[in-house]
């Protein structure tokens, strides 16, 4: 997560290939002060030429429950999802599909004590809720913001792992929100863990600041080495997504103007392109990361760009990369 993820980006393209079928995997719903993303502000993202047909919600601390027990508060976040994708279904909304898939949060930490949360989880989310994600990004620097403030070495923590095998068991998927150097310790998890399907968000976030800036070559040979490492698991997908973020130290956010289509493809196309190389297009799913990555660009602007650096690749392979693959990994209704 990062600051000013409610600054706007306007649109300044047009959408390329307006008819592929999209699955976003990776956006969120929130309500802060000076700081809105709920169905009316995704709608019209989604709604301004690609076609999206279904999207994922993941997790981000929204509309927990006031009271009760703490563990079972983030189950507030799934009600609260759950309503929002009912609600979006009672409107003609054409072709666009919002929120097929829920990715709640519980403590795993909890270890076997966690099982009542995924149940409620699953209570609450009906066959909407498809898996958790427990972040564990931490880095020493202090310039390295994080979410949920974990402490370091999580992913090898006993009492984690024990509610980790709790997913296999409740048939839940487990994304994986981490910074670059930590990939090995989820290579170790994956490994050790295979009937769990795993998905790393925003390919592993090659950080770009603090002490990685001005970095950038360095960084990404230990990050594709990683990665390379990680591909060899099979039970591991990627999400092609996230380079937004301001730790990646692209720079976005800062321009005058915003990024176009063209550049960004040049920019991103080193990262995805790798993760594509590696894992394959069955195991590579494109994301938003929005409203996150909506401080850096446009929500057109960024499909157009991934359209653009998939250009050489098959219509089969990009519907893999675009929409299938994501559909097959979250378990989504057929249609």
């Amino acid at each position: 997560m990062t600051n000013d993820q409610g600054k706007t980006r306007k649109p300044v393209e047009e959408a390329i290939e307006p008819e592929m079928p999209i699955c976003d995997p990776h956006h969120h719903l929130w309500e802060h002060p000076n700081n809105r993303y709920l169905l009316e502000e995704l709608l019209q993202d989604i709604g301004r030429g690609h076609r999206v047909v279904r999207t994922v919600f993941v997790e981000c601390r929204s509309k927990y429950r006031p009271d009760g027990p703490a563990d079972m508060k983030p189950v507030g976040e799934t009600e609260f999802v759950r309503d929002v994708a009912a609600e979006s279904r009672r409107e003609p909304r054409g072709k666009t599909g919002v929120i097929e898939g829920i990715v709640g949060f519980a403590d795993l930490t909890l270890g076997e004590r966690v099982a009542p949360v995924l149940e409620a989880h699953l209570r609450a989310g009906g066959s909407l809720f498809k898996g958790i994600r427990h972040s564990v990004a931490w880095d020493a620097s202090k310039d390295i913001a994080s979410y949920r403030n974990p402490p370091r070495g999580l992913l090898l923590d006993p009492a984690f792992r024990q509610g980790f095998a709790l997913l296999g068991k409740y048939g839940l998927s487990f994304d994986a929100w981490l910074y670059h150097p930590q990939i090995p310790e989820l290579a170790d998890l994956a490994r050790a863990f295979p009937q769990v399907s795993i998905i790393l968000d925003h390919i592993g976030a090659p950080l770009g600041i603090g002490p990685y800036a001005d970095r950038r070559d360095l960084i990404q040979g230990v990050w594709k080495q990683a990665v390379a490492d990680l591909a060899e698991c099979p039970n591991v997908v990627v999400k092609l997504g996230g380079l937004g973020m301001p730790l990646c130290g692209f720079g976005w956010q800062t321009r005058s103007e915003p990024v176009g289509s063209t550049e960004l493809a040049e920019a991103m196309k080193p990262y995805y392109g790798w993760c594509i190389e590696k894992f394959g297009v069955g195991r590579c799913m494109f994301e938003s990361n929005f409203p996150v990555d909506k401080s850096a660009y446009a929500y057109t602007v960024m499909w157009n760009a991934f359209k653009r650096m998939t250009a050489g690749f098959s219509p089969a392979e990009r519907l893999s990369m675009f929409h299938d693959t994501a559909v097959r990994i979250y378990r989504l209704a057929e249609k």
